[in-house]
Order: C-alpha cells, then sequence, then structure tokens
C-alpha cells in the first residue's frame, strides 16, 4: 500500500468509499498503538511521556465496534479488550485524595498512563467522564450476546456509569459544573448555553442512580443564543466541535426538544447550518490568512504554532497554542483543523467531501499513520518543514474519535443504530423533553 497517492488523478477521484474506509483505519489505529495494553489506558497526544486522556480512552471505547464490524478486530477478541479495560477502570481508587483517579463517580481529565491516577493538579472533570460514560455505554449496548465475557462488560459498564453522582457535580445549582479539585473544590464555570454539553446532560439524565433533575436542562437551554450569520438562522456556537461530539452517538434528525419546537428544526439541521457557516468564513477571510477558502476550512479546539506575535507580510499577527478556535467570531490565527471538517461529513458531504479532497492534496498524512496531520497554519512559515508552513507535531486522542466515528455514522449509521437501543440515552433524550422521530 503505497505512503502516498501518486498522482493528481487518483486526487481527483478522491475521497472514494475505499479513501475514506482507508482513513478511518489510519486513524483508528491511534487507538491500538497508543493505548498502554497493561491497563487500557490511551494517550492524550504522541507525544512523549503524555499522559493518559479520560475523554480519549471513552472515544476508544466508543470505535470498538466499528473496528469490529470493519474486521480490524474479531469480535471476541475486540471483547476480551473492552472487558479488560473496564475492570481496570472499575478498580482505579476513587476518593477525595488528591491522586486519586477519580471522585463521585467521574474521573480527572489527564491520569497516569501507568497507575491510572491523576496528574499535573488536573480537574476532575464532568465532561471528559461524559465522553468515557458514553463509550461505556455504547460498548454495553453493543456486546450483547450471552456470553460470559459480554455479559461481564454489560455489568461493568453499566455500574461504571451508574456510580456518577450528578446531584454531586450540580454543588446546589441548577446547572452542572465544570469539574472539581480537592485542592479548592468546584470550579468556578458551569454548563450553560448551547455546546457539547448537550451529551453531558442528556447522560447525566438519563441515570437510574443519581438523575439529573429536568430543571437542569431547561437551565442548560435557557441561554442558548440564536442568530442570524450569513443568512443562516441556527443555535450558536463558534468552534464546530461543539456542534458535532454530542451526534457521534445520539442521531438527532427528526427530534426535538422544547427550544428546537420553537424553532422548527432540530440539532442536526443545525450543525448542517454550522458547517456551512464555517466554510462561508473561510471563503469571506476577514483577517486574510493563507490558503482559506471554499474547501479550505475547519475552526474548532486544536493544537496552534504558540503563543506570540510574528509579522507576516507586514501584518502583525497573534498566534495562539492550544485553544478554542471559532467561526466567525474567533478567536482566529490562521490554523485549521482538518479531522473537524471531516466529522462534518454526515452533516453536509456536499462540501466536506471536495474539501477532504484538497487536505488530501496537501501532504497532511491522510493516507499515512493515524490520518490527517490535526492541524496546519498556512500563514505560519516554517524553515525545514515539508510544507514551508506549521503542521502540529503531534496527533490528539480526542482528534482521532470523531473522524473514525463521524465517517462510521455517515456510512452506515452504526453508532447511531447501537445508540437508539440504549435505555439511559433514550431516558435522558426524553427527560429533556425530546420527542418525535426515531423516539
Amino acid at each position: 500500500m503505497p505512503e502516498t497517492l501518486s498522482t493528481d488523478a487518483d486526487l481527483d477521484r478522491l475521497p472514494t468509499d475505499h479513501d475514506l474506509s482507508r482513513l478511518q483505519f489510519t486513524t483508528v489505529l491511534y487507538y491500538l498503538h497508543c493505548t498502554n495494553p497493561d491497563n487500557g489506558l490511551v494517550r492524550d497526544k504522541t507525544e512523549p511521556n503524555a499522559p493518559a486522556s479520560i475523554a480519549a480512552i471513552g472515544m476508544a471505547l466508543a470505535t470498538i465496534p466499528v473496528v469490529v464490524e470493519r474486521g480490524v478486530l474479531i469480535r471476541e477478541f475486540a471483547a476480551k479488550i473492552t472487558r479488560s479495560r473496564l475492570r481496570y477502570l472499575m478498580a482505579c481508587p476513587q476518593g477525595p485524595e488528591p491522586d486519586s483517579s477519580g471522585y463521585k463517580g467521574f474521573f480527572y481529565h489527564f491520569l497516569d498512563i501507568e497507575t491510572g491516577r491523576r496528574v499535573w493538579q488536573c480537574e476532575l472533570s464532568t465532561i471528559d467522564s461524559a465522553f468515557l460514560f458514553a463509550g461505556a455505554l455504547t460498548v454495553a449496548t453493543y456486546f450483547d450476546r450471552d456470553t460470559a465475557d459480554e455479559a461481564e462488560i454489560r455489568g461493568l459498564a453499566t455500574a461504571l456509569y451508574e456510580r456518577a453522582d450528578w446531584n454531586w457535580a450540580r454543588d446546589g445549582g441548577a446547572t452542572l459544573t465544570h469539574g472539581w479539585r480537592p485542592e479548592s473544590g468546584f470550579i468556578p464555570y458551569r454548563w450553560r448555553g448551547y455546546d457539547e454539553g448537550l451529551l453531558l446532560y442528556i447522560i447525566g439524565l438519563g441515570s437510574p442512580t443519581h438523575p439529573l433533575p429536568p430543571e437542569s436542562y431547561a437551565a442548560y437551554t435557557e441561554s442558548y443564543e440564536w442568530r442570524n450569520i450569513y443568512g443562516r438562522e441556527l443555535l450558536y456556537s463558534g468552534p464546530l466541535f461543539t456542534h458535532q461530539l454530542s451526534h457521534m452517538w445520539i442521531d438527532f434528525r427528526g427530534i426535538r426538544d422544547a427550544f428546537m419546537r420553537e424553532h422548527d428544526t432540530d440539532y442536526f439541521e443545525n450543525t448542517r447550518h454550522a458547517t456551512y457557516v464555517q466554510q462561508e468564513y473561510a471563503i469571506r477571510n476577514p483577517m486574510n490568512f493563507a490558503g482559506y477558502g471554499e474547501h479550505c476550512w475547519g475552526f474548532t479546539a486544536c493544537d496552534g504554532p504558540g503563543w506570540g506575535n510574528r509579522t507576516t507580510e507586514g501584518v502583525d499577527r497573534e498566534y495562539f497554542d492550544y485553544i478554542a478556535r471559532g467561526a466567525p467570531f474567533g478567536p482566529d490565527d490562521g490554523t485549521i483543523a482538518p479531522w473537524v471538517a471531516v466529522a462534518s461529513l454526515p452533516f453536509a458531504p456536499e462540501i466536506v467531501v471536495p474539501t477532504v479532497r484538497n487536505f488530501a492534496r496537501m501532504n497532511l498524512g491522510m493516507t499515512r499513520l493515524y490520518g490527517f496531520k490535526p492541524s496546519f497554519n498556512q500563514t505560519y512559515a516554517v524553515e525545514n518543514s515539508p510544507t514551508g508552513w506549521w503542521v502540529s507535531p503531534h496527533h490528539f486522542g480526542i482528534d482521532q474519535g470523531p473522524v473514525v466515528l463521524m465517517i462510521e455514522n455517515y456510512r452506515t449509521g452504526l453508532l447511531w443504530s447501537i445508540m437508539r437501543r440504549c435505555r439511559p440515552i433514550v431516558t435522558g433524550l426524553r427527560r429533556a423533553g425530546f420527542s418525535a422521530g426515531w423516539l
């Protein structure tokens, strides 16, 4: 299999179903290569000595049905790998001690990849724990056969999810906090307004042990921002990932909560609009960054060239490291993330497919190990770079999952089909007021 596509004719045909399959395969290899085989913990990024990311572990779990259905792993062996990972997570120490793995059923954002304990005095993260729970619920629903391994997966995954104390995480308020630290208590930020927190609330509402009350979801949605951007009416959130991550698991087509009923749309259609807003912003390119255009867009949380200012062609520009970039209101420093464009395949394939084709021409690693480089900046020149400009030197665990899962949802709807059978997800949606469609 060649390292790169060889001719312009090959590129003009991209991406065929075969190309998407190959991109999906090379991307999912991250979760096989960057996982500690002793405990199943997944490295946050490819940088040497990086810790494990609890969100990346959740996404790795969610990709298990994909690798089984695509023939990458035999179901029986995939079940054993899944069971081992869940056993380890359930055995990780939970408590108020600053060196534990979690507390009240939630996990710290980053864990030591060997010991499974907290690193860097990081926060106990409600949203990253939600991604873990979503992955656990995925495998609990998928592994439905009457075998000892699959029965144990269901028991472990359910226990992992059901021990989370969602009402503790509210800290006396209606909305969920971002998290907690043993040194200082709850973080003074809450999940309000539209973002990836949509998944967080649905999972919390669906808990059979410590469910959020319906008023928590109402409090989350009351600060939604409905805007007209480039002639499109939509529920606004700047970074594209915030519109996508909940959709990795939940098929929002045709189901509506009170807010979406009022606006006669749904979250799927809203993400379609958000994808077009991103493209239109790149076409308009108000800050005149290099490369932006109809087939070069994707603004989201991602790695960047680094903090600082640099004068480029007589223009003094500010650049950022890892930050949540957004469109059309920024921040923006010329950095684009191919993975987030790919993750919009189910919503707007007619603009994503030619964008992927363009990225494939740019020596960004589409056909190489782990797939597309996570981000690049054509305005930020770098000497001795193969491209001549900055490209992220690392891959990130939380960028790989959206590519794998959304390509699969685009091709077969696999994850959506699985999660329609997941009782906590269905319960959470109904408690949030969703109705119609497949519900």
